[in-house]
């Protein structure tokens, strides 16, 4: 007998096996739907020419040995979690201004999650989380796993109407217990694909203050969503401003196309600076007892473009063509379903922001594209409008 013979199989992440079917599908026509990862117009990866600039960089400094393989700190590189920081926060944050807000390098967005989420059941002793209904597949793993053990859910997708179950979402913060730590998505809500105005933004904030409730934001897309860095970073700010202490996990995945690199930053707002020593010094516990330090050549990559003016600026004009070029195919895939009067109503197509589009299919639906019509996407209806492109957008119609 073995010592693992026990050992039952875990089912598939849905994801993954969707991208795995679709490339063995032969079918000529195939659309591959499912995976959060951007595709050019003709549906090919794309790595984003700032990021070979500083690639190349980085290989004329290990060649002049200006940098090196040696380890990280447990806590990361400094500027590139100081950069990320800011990104995130704005320059003008009074937060940077008081020295209450700083940053963690983490294994990408996911990993930051999981040094917040650690840091929070160990010092805090919080056991309470809520997320929305729906959300992304992996945070409920990610905060049970770090040590949680009561996971509720906060209402946010009206099927009726393909929206915003905005009243709902609020009655259930209102009924949360004082204390429990909330999963926001900053913007472009994943899977969704809808986001609070700033008005309703107002409205959480006030239910969470009057609660006590703590804001876990969740950020892989900012730049990413609408194009514009301080948009998309606009209700972090909001509740930095509002006062609030706050976690938020940011993934450099996305807006640079560093998918498997790990670049991701905890970025941590007090009220109190003299706080921070004794804070950093508890998550570079966690980080030793799980990683010990990050990996440096993603962080090196967003640091040196970060803090490049011309580099910079070359990145922000990338991130509007991405993100340009997913607005046009909502555009396009609403105006062919309604030329091709298609049942239903398809606004949501185009009111839904960033990468996702949750489309309101039903489970069956989605089973018969992907059987029937090699469209591959998830059960639950969302698409990665990433992979829509000018060549597969009448199909898909």
């Amino acid at each position: 007998m073995s010592h693992f013979s026990a050992v039952g199989a875990a089912p598939p992440i849905e994801v993954y096996q969707l991208s795995r079917d679709c490339q063995a599908d032969t079918h000529p026509q195939k659309i591959n739907l499912g995976v959060g990862a951007y595709r050019t117009p003709e549906g090919k990866p794309w790595i984003l020419p700032v990021v070979k600039k500083a690639e190349a960089q980085l290989a004329k400094d290990i060649d002049a040995e200006t940098i090196n393989h040696e380890y990280l700190p447990v806590l990361g590189l400094d500027s590139f979690t100081s950069a990320a920081t800011a990104m995130l926060l704005g320059k003008g944050s009074p937060a940077l201004k008081e020295e209450r807000a700083f940053g963690i390098q983490a294994l990408s967005g996911t990993g930051a999650l999981r040094n917040g989420a650690e840091f929070l059941v160990q010092q805090l002793k919080k056991t309470v989380f809520y997320f929305s209904n729906p959300t992304w597949g992996n945070h409920g793993l990610v905060f049970k796993n770090a040590g949680f053990t009561d996971a509720r859910t906060y209402r946010y997708w009206d099927k009726s109407t393909c929206g915003f179950n905005f009243e709902g979402l609020i009655e259930d913060l209102q009924n949360a217990p004082e204390g429990a730590v909330i999963i926001l998505h900053a913007c472009a809500h994943n899977p969704t694909g809808i986001d609070p105005s700033q008005e309703q933004w107002g409205k959480i904030a006030d239910v969470m203050q009057e609660k006590k409730l703590f804001p876990f934001f969740d950020c892989a897309y900012q730049g990413f969503a609408s194009g514009d860095l301080d948009q998309d970073a606009w209700a972090v700010r909001f509740f930095v401003e509002r006062g609030f202490e706050l976690f938020c996990s940011q993934s450099f995945s996305k807006n640079f196309g560093l998918y498997n690199e790990r670049a991701g930053n905890l970025t941590v707002v007090v009220k109190d600076k003299s706080l921070i020593e004794n804070m950093k010094s508890q998550i570079t516990l966690i980080v030793r007892a799980m990683y010990s330090n990050p990996p440096a050549h993603g962080g090196r990559i967003v640091d040196l473009v970060l803090k490049d003016e011309q580099l910079y600026t070359e990145w922000r004009d990338s991130i509007k063509i991405m993100s340009s070029r997913i607005i046009e195919m909502r555009k396009g895939l609403r105006e062919r379903l309604e030329k091709l009067n298609t049942p239903g109503q398809w606004n949501h197509i185009t009111e839904q922001i960033g990468m996702f589009s949750f489309t309101g299919l039903t489970p069956e639906m989605c089973q018969f594209l992907l059987k029937e019509k090699h469209v591959y996407l998830l059960k639950n209806g969302r698409i990665s409008m990433c992979g829509v492109t000018p060549s597969n957008l009448d199909y898909l119609a």
